[in-house]
C-alpha cells in the first residue's frame, strides 16, 4: 500500500525489562501517585521556572490526535496577572455558586466545603493554564480543525499533574466556569480555549485536604481474560 506522503519513521528504542523489575517499578509508581492529594492551601515559597518548564515538556510527550499536539501551556508567576485572574475567577464563581449551579452539582461539592473564594490563585507561586487548540493553520494558510483535541489535552494534563507530584510539589485542578476571561487576560487567540487552571507550589504548613477515599479496583475496572 502506498500513498502520496512520505512519513518519516525511525526505529523504536525499547528495552525489555525482567517481569520482576516491571512489577517493582509499577508498585513504586503507584505508591507515589497514591500519595498525591489536592489542596487549596499553598505557600508562597518560590518555585524555579526550570521545574515548570520540565513539567510542561513532560506533559508534551503525551500522545495526541495525528500528533497535532493541540495544547498551549501558559505559565504565570507575575503577581499582577495572578491578581487579575483571581478577581475575574471569583466574579464568575460567585455567580456559579449563587445562580448557575444545579443542585446535583452542589450536592457533591458540599463535603469539600468549596466556595467562590479562590486564594490559591494568588497564593501559589505559579499558575499554569492549559489551552486547547480547536483549529490549526495548514501549510496553505487555511484553517482546519484539530482532531481529538479534548482527549489529547486531557492526557497531557494527566502527565503534567504526575510530573508536578513526582518532583515534590503539589497542584490543584481548577475549572472556573465560564473561563472566557482567561483568554482575554492572557491574550490568547480565538482558536484557543482554556481547559484547566493549575496553581503549583508547596503546600502551606497547615494545609488541609478532604478526608476522602479512592474507589477500589473492583469499582473502577472490568477484566476480560
Amino acid at each position: 500500500m502506498t500513498n502520496d506522503y512520505e512519513t518519516p519513521f525511525t526505529k523504536l528504542i525499547f528495552n525489555e525489562l525482567p517481569v520482576e523489575e516491571m512489577t517493582i517499578r509499577a508498585r513504586n509508581f503507584f505508591k507515589k501517585m497514591n500519595k498525591r492529594r489536592t489542596t487549596r492551601h499553598f505557600s508562597d515559597k518560590q518555585v524555579s521556572r526550570e521545574l515548570i518548564e520540565i513539567a510542561i515538556k513532560t506533559a508534551s510527550t503525551a500522545p495526541s490526535g495525528a500528533h497535532l499536539q493541540p495544547w498551549t501551556f501558559v505559565a504565570i508567576s507575575n503577581q499582577i496577572i495572578k491578581n487579575k485572574i483571581r478577581e475575574a475567577a471569583e466574579l464568575e464563581e460567585k455567580k456559579t455558586y449563587s445562580e448557575r449551579m444545579p443542585e446535583a452539582w452542589s450536592e457533591v461539592l458540599r463535603p469539600l466545603a468549596t466556595d467562590h473564594i479562590k486564594e490559591h490563585l494568588t497564593d501559589a507561586p505559579w499558575l499554569v493554564v492549559i489551552f486547547r487548540q480547536s483549529k490549526r493553520k495548514r501549510e496553505n494558510g487555511k484553517w482546519a480543525p484539530t482532531y481529538y483535541s479534548q482527549e489529547s489535552c486531557g492526557i497531557a494534563a494527566g502527565l503534567f499533574i504526575a510530573a508536578i507530584h513526582n518532583m515534590g510539589l503539589t497542584t490543584l485542578t481548577h475549572t472556573p466556569s465560564p473561563m472566557g476571561f482567561l483568554k482575554e487576560i492572557l491574550k490568547r487567540p480565538e482558536h484557543e480555549h482554556a481547559m484547566l487552571v493549575m496553581p503549583i507550589g508547596y503546600p502551606k504548613d497547615n494545609a488541609k485536604i478532604p478526608n476522602l477515599q479512592r474507589k477500589p479496583l473492583d469499582k473502577i475496572s472490568t477484566f476480560f481474560e
